[in-house]
């Protein structure tokens, strides 16, 4: 696994824009797998700088979605395609045409699930994957002791989560969906490069365990160990755990090819 440390997720932000952009150099119609949250916002707009900057086109990228509400029309505000088209298609030109998802309002999402997977390998699979972490290591919904080969499934919102995102539906959790569809961790894996970013002390612990700790289900993150091509961005606040930051610091300034992550 490669481990980069970086000041503030400003600079974090920048150095996955860069990844992107080389990946979007090399092959223009890459699939782009994107997470929600406040986590990737510094990647989206570090990235549309460089598209608005002429330093990178995006025209012909495609976005794959990480997860999905159940419930919720597409069109509601709310719904992660929504959001994902107002942080993510719009400012880089990315028309919802080029856009892959589950259907979270499916009458048989158990069906749509499946069809996700299937759609995601007739696109040729996801050439980068964005990921955030949570407190206690799980990726997209994966929560903990989730199986490590799992694939895109429903799952069922802890009610901590339902009160957390409250905030986006007016405060109003009875307004916030109990079941999601997620990328399970056997598809994120599948991904030909996972990038994980986390910042803030508050994921310091996880991401000691999903680097330096066994791979094991109570951290579903630690499966990015299994993974040929998988890259941590964090800043100094959530590398405050590692036992071997500066270990990694070395190696990644060091690396002789090193031409970006």
């Amino acid at each position: 696994m490669e481990v980069v440390i970086v000041p503030d997720a400003a600079a974090g932000g920048e150095l996955i824009a860069e990844a992107m952009a080389q990946l979007l150099r090399r092959k223009p119609d890459a699939l782009l797998g994107v997470a929600t949250g406040s986590t990737p916002l510094p990647i989206y707009q570090a990235l549309t700088a460089k598209v608005r900057a002429g330093a990178v086109d995006t025209s012909r990228a495609r976005i794959a979605q990480l997860d999905e509400y159940v419930g919720l029309p597409a069109e509601h505000p709310e719904s992660y395609r929504s959001v994902l088209r107002r942080e993510v298609l719009e400012p880089l030109g990315i028309g919802i045409d080029a856009f892959l998802g589950p259907d979270g309002a499916a009458e048989d999402v158990r069906a749509a699930c499946q069809a996700y997977d299937a759609e995601l390998a007739r696109a040729g699979g996801v050439d980068l994957q964005l990921l955030g972490i949570g407190t206690d290591g799980h990726i997209g919904f994966n929560e903990p002791c989730s199986s490590l080969a799992s694939r895109t499934r429903i799952k069922t919102l802890t009610e901590q989560t339902r009160v957390d995102n409250a905030r986006f539906f007016d405060g109003d959790i009875a307004q916030v969906p109990h079941h999601v569809i997620t990328q399970g961790i056997g598809t994120i894996l599948e991904a030909r490069h996972l990038v994980l970013l986390a910042t803030g002390e508050g994921k310091a612990d996880a991401v000691a365990a999903t680097v330096e700790g066994p791979v094991a289900a109570v951290c579903p993150a630690s499966a990015l160990q299994l993974h040929p091509h998988a890259t941590v961005v964090v800043d100094e606040a959530a590398a405050s755990k590692l036992k071997h930051a500066d270990y990694f610091r070395y190696t990644f300034v060091n690396k002789p090819e090193w031409q970006g992550i």
